[in-house]
């Protein structure tokens, strides 16, 4: 195959339920690990590299693309939300992904559905309390994800460091046989985190998105030199969003890692959590810290 023809080739793509089964099973029986990872399509380097880091580890890796309604609020951008299908099945060619799922609605949310799923408490507060709906079409659609693709691994991003806490969580406590792998963020050369939403920025709102970066490496720097005020840098961070043009800051804040919720004296690690609209576009950014000694 050339070189052209490789970078045009589309992954094979399947919609059905028990489609994507006989494809695990069929993996499974010659022997294979199965990868598994889930998304929202409008796929970017970021996604790539799940796919990448699932390849490196399993011997047969299945993305999903599904856009899922559940968890968007009315007034969130569901309808605008990019779908560009073989785009993304040539991302996922070229990243080593075996197999796309690529569910209906009706598929996932048949007439007349209503089980949900929910992780109470870690889905309740940071982007729970903006987005109260949010995390529990999360965990209602990776769950049935998870059903649907009995995969033995299935990767995220830590750019959504909630989710993929929540996620971990709802694992753990329903003892769904899957185990999951965090992989680290990808970033823009000048800092900004990759994210589908980031088609939506202007010029200029693509300059003032880079506070959120900036306010990260304002807390790692303080506190990778000992410093110990959680509620000064908090407040710094604060200030670092509130005075940069086009920036309406949600929060910014150090929490425990697993628990997410706020740190006032030293600890091992924290994680620095910030959210913020610039101009309509909402996004969320965060940095793993651990601490000197």
């Amino acid at each position: 195959m050339s070189e052209e023809a490789r970078k045009d080739r589309l992954a094979p793509v399947v919609e059905t339920v028990d489609a994507v089964r006989e494809a695990v099973i069929a993996a499974k029986r010659r022997g294979l690990r199965v990868g598994f990872v889930p998304t929202m399509g409008a796929l970017h380097a970021g996604h790539r590299s799940l796919i990448e880091a699932a390849k490196r580890e399993c011997g047969f890796v299945i993305t999903s693309i599904f856009v899922n309604p559940t968890q968007f609020a009315p007034h969130e951008d569901l309808a605008k939300y990019p779908r560009p299908l073989d785009a993304d099945r040539r991302l996922c060619a070229a990243a080593g992904a075996d197999l796309v799922f690529h569910p209906g609605v009706e598929t996932i949310y048949p007439s007349g559905f209503s089980t949900f799923v929910t992780v109470e408490g870690l889905s309740n507060i940071l982007e729970g309390k903006f987005r109260p709906t949010h995390f529990r079409g999360v965990t209602t659609v990776v769950c049935k994800l998870f059903q649907m693709v009995p995969a033995d691994f299935a990767f995220f991003g830590q750019k959504d460091y909630q989710q993929q806490t929540i996620i971990r969580k709802m694992v753990a406590e329903l003892n769904i046989p899957i185990r999951t792998r965090v992989c680290p963020t990808v970033r823009e050369p000048d800092g900004l985190a990759l994210s589908s939403r980031n088609v939506y920025l202007s010029h200029d709102e693509r300059r003032s998105a880079l506070a959120l970066s900036r306010s990260l490496t304002l807390a790692h720097e303080y506190l990778a030199q000992g410093g110990s005020d959680f509620d000064l840098i908090r407040q710094r961070m604060w200030a670092l969003l509130k005075e940069t043009p086009l920036v309406e800051p949600d929060y910014a804040t150090l929490v425990d890692p697993d628990t997410l919720e706020d740190v006032s004296t030293a600890v091992h690690t924290v994680v620095a959590l910030v959210a913020a609209r610039v101009g309509q576009t909402r996004l969320i950014d965060n940095d793993v810290i651990d601490l000197p000694g």
